[in-house]
């Protein structure tokens, strides 16, 4: 009997098998477009961000 027509028992946990496709030679730089993406997506956020706390500030203390 093969594994695949094998019915689990109801209390048998279901087994996963962890399947990771290989890279691809056609995505050849993919990943290194994609972190750089996401550092400049990430500066431009903190640098949004401290400019906007910063304008908030001041309008804060300007405005009282």
């Amino acid at each position: 009997m093969s594994d695949l027509s094998r019915r689990p028992e109801p209390n048998e946990p279901a087994r996963r098998e962890s399947v990771r496709p290989e890279p691809s030679e056609d995505y050849g730089d993919l990943g290194e477009r994609r972190n750089k993406r996401i550092r400049i997506i990430a500066w431009t956020t903190i640098i949004a961000l401290i400019l906007g706390g910063g304008g908030a500030t001041v309008l804060t203390l300007i405005l009282g």
